[in-house]
């Protein structure tokens, strides 16, 4: 009898990779060996001829091969071992949460499902989720080869379904997907409340209720987007974005979606960096300032209408337009932001009407009541003056049109047990607007420091009662 050796490596068909503990064994019989670690097995004294090599693994298809063994010769095989169509598929995913059809709140919801398979074979299972939106192309992979069976789906829609479904693949590859399941996002929460923010440096717009808990980031791009309004008919909301270099109006979806850009005269000029503008009383119109002029467009951006020219060496700012009489307040401003005025005019730029003169200190943020019957401003009563523009005590006042019954807000009043709500020291009340049913005034509120911190606060109309509604937040509107 003549004898020589085999030598062989065991692979997976479909990932090449070397297979562990795979049985060989031989016909005609020989010694029966295991592959190694790297797939590696070998036969000694098999005997010269054919011989049969049968290569066996749990989960795997059996499989056999011929070749001739020379004395005193190793012979050399390379075996391919095909996973069992029993073995290949893992079950699919169960028990979703949200479950199936149901109908959760927005804009981001937490997506979780459970594996069939008992711990510890569970951990080898990796699972891919794809989110698609009804009635639309956009299809998001939120996750790939995960180990996790929860993930969170951000920034979605109000009032849309979502269909949503798991591919599980096990350590082989072999993968299996869950059925199609559902949810819907509630109706898009009314927040009557707007306002700028900075997070890291960059300056969005966010709506919210008035403790926060429906809060909305409605912009997200690298450019500043600031000073938003919401449309006295309540359907878009206005902003100013310098995307485009300059200052420019969007108006964009109360849910952030479809931005459009109004306007191609920038809001700019002295101290105007996009905060120059107000809607008209019906929502149908913009008015804004562009250095020296004074605009009107539709809220679509057609029909440009010069309103009025600025006084020589001044610029028009910030405005703002009431149904009451249908008069428009603005503010012009020279090349320092201390030589401020305010004046009526017409929506046609006529009647131009001096409202507030030059007064020391900072004038700014003219609003009118919702009656229209009052003007709203902020002056610093310091009279602090420099080139930075800097406010160091910078009051809210109310009087009337004809400029009589001035009342400092931000003076306060005296409660029955003999403390006083003004202002503290060290602070500026600016950027006020009266609340939707005129009785308080949203403000912020911000210390005199340069780079403060802003918050957005509320006020009686006598001064009293301040209270504080969002911390690092500012240009607030209130419908």
């Amino acid at each position: 009898m003549y004898y020589g050796n085999v030598a062989g490596v065991l692979r997976d068909a479909r990932t090449n990779q070397p297979l562990a503990n795979v049985a060989i064994s031989t016909t005609p019989a020989t010694s029966a060996v295991v592959t190694d670690a790297q797939g590696n097995f070998l036969l000694e004294r098999v005997p010269t001829g054919r011989v049969a090599i049968t290569a066996s693994k749990t989960e795997y298809q059996q499989a056999t091969t011929t070749i001739t063994v020379e004395e005193n010769q190793t012979a050399q095989v390379a075996i391919i071992l095909t996973k069992s169509q029993a073995a290949a598929a893992p079950a699919a995913p169960t028990r979703p949460a949200p479950a199936d059809q149901a109908t959760v709140p927005g804009p981001d919801v937490t997506l979780e499902w459970h594996p069939v398979r008992p711990a510890p074979l569970s951990d080898s299972l990796r699972y891919d989720v794809l989110l698609y939106e009804s009635n639309s192309a956009v299809r998001r992979q939120l996750l790939t080869n995960s180990r996790d069976t929860t993930v969170r789906a951000t920034g979605l829609r109000y009032n849309t379904t979502y269909f949503w479904q798991v591919t599980v693949r096990n350590a082989n590859g072999a993968a299996t997907r869950s059925n199609l399941w559902s949810f819907t996002t509630e109706a898009l929460p009314d927040n009557r409340y707007l306002y700028a923010r900075q997070v890291n440096g960059n300056t969005d717009i966010y709506s919210s209720n008035a403790t926060g808990s429906t809060l909305l980031r409605l912009t997200t791009s690298a450019f500043v987007e600031t000073a938003p309004r919401l449309s006295p008919n309540r359907d878009r909301i206005a902003y100013a974005s310098n995307a485009t270099g300059q200052y420019q109006l969007y108006t964009m979806n109360r849910d952030g979606s479809e931005p459009r850009q109004v306007t191609q005269l920038p809001i700019e000029g002295y101290f105007n960096f996009g905060t120059g503008y107000c809607w008209s009383p019906d929502g149908s119109q913009l008015l804004y300032s562009s250095y020296n002029k004074l605009y009107r467009i539709n809220r679509d951006g057609t029909g440009l209408v010069l309103v009025a020219t600025a006084p020589p060496d001044r610029h028009f700012r910030e405005c703002d337009w009431t149904s009451q009489g249908n008069r428009i307040v603005v503010q012009t401003v020279g090349v320092s932001i201390y030589d401020a005025e305010l004046y009526y005019l017409q929506p046609d730029g006529t009647g131009l009407t001096l409202a507030v003169g030059n007064l020391p200190g900072r004038l700014d943020s003219p609003s009118f009541s919702i009656d229209g019957r009052r003007l709203l401003y902020t002056r610093d009563v310091d009279g602090f003056d420099d080139v930075t523009g800097r406010q160091l005590n910078a009051h809210i006042f109310s009087q009337r049109l004809d400029g009589s019954d001035v009342v400092d807000i931000s003076a306060g009043t005296n409660a029955s047990n003999g403390t006083n709500n003004s202002k503290p020291i060290g602070f500026n009340d600016i950027l006020p607007q009266y609340a939707p049913d005129g009785s308080k005034i949203i403000f912020v509120q911000v210390n005199n420091v340069a780079r403060s911190v802003p918050e957005v606060w509320t006020v009686e109309l006598n001064g009293s009662n301040r209270v504080r509604l969002f911390e690092n937040a500012t240009y607030p509107d209130w419908k």
